[in-house]
């Protein structure tokens, strides 16, 4: 790709992580001015996972979001469908941290029905080329009365908020870019974020897909949000 292809074809959009996978982590701090770690926090507190509890950790890169769950003493599986992304956590994390790594599409997961207590993806579905059968797959593999948590870019309901965020995205990314050796990856960021639905949008398309109880709340004054649902029960 010479630039960002927002058809996501996932060769494409594989190939673009494993390229970034060495500096993931630390490009994600420094774009996100260390609210990344926050985020993660606020993540691993709004599952809620217990020990004892299996949770699918989707779109999982390097494992960071997966070892800060595992460490409540749940089973984690980190997957994520960019072979770079896997093996640099791998790499990182043992295997006394709780967390096993496992290469799979979202839109075709590697696991039975019903097979997780809750399923988690962070800052990755707006990746896959089809985001409903994407949610269905997620909805497939949790058991009935499993809990999702879906923590991903959104838009500032404050309207002066919202067109400097934009402005951001359309200017400061693309320099970012030009500065990088990777330039891709920003901007399909830049891109792919303008193109996101909102909160509500993002609610619609977890009811569609067959989730109840579907909430949401802002992080960082609406640039991220965490939207909770659950998998209705037998």
């Amino acid at each position: 790709m010479t630039r960002a292809d927002l058809d996501k074809k996932p060769e494409d959009v594989a190939a673009m992580f494993d390229r970034t996978a060495e500096k993931y982590d630390l490009l994600n701090s420094l774009m996100t001015g260390g609210q990344d770690r926050a985020w993660r926090r606020a993540v691993a507190r709004a599952i809620g996972a217990r020990p004892g509890e299996r949770v699918l950790d989707l779109a999982a890169g390097t494992g960071t979001s997966s070892a800060a769950i595992a460490a409540a003493g749940a089973e984690v599986v980190a997957c994520d469908f960019s072979l770079g992304m896997l093996q640099v956590g791998t790499r990182r994390l043992d295997d006394s941290r709780g967390v096993t790594f496992v290469a799979g599409d979202a839109l075709r997961l590697p696991f039975a029905d019903s097979s997780f207590d809750a399923v988690t993806i962070s800052f990755g579905l707006r990746n896959v080329a089809d985001v409903d059968v994407a949610l269905k797959e997620m909805l497939r593999v949790a058991r009935p009365g499993g809990r999702l948590l879906v923590c991903e870019v959104s838009h500032p309901p404050n309207k002066l908020l919202a067109a400097g965020h934009a402005l951001h995205l359309k200017r400061g990314l693309p320099l970012l870019a030009k500065a990088s050796s990777n330039p891709d990856s920003y901007n399909y960021l830049a891109e792919s974020t303008l193109r996101w639905p909102d909160q509500a949008g993002l609610s619609a398309l977890l009811r569609d897909a067959g989730w109840s109880r579907v909430q949401w709340r802002d992080l960082t004054f609406g640039v991220v949000a965490l939207h909770r649902a659950w998998k209705p029960e037998l």
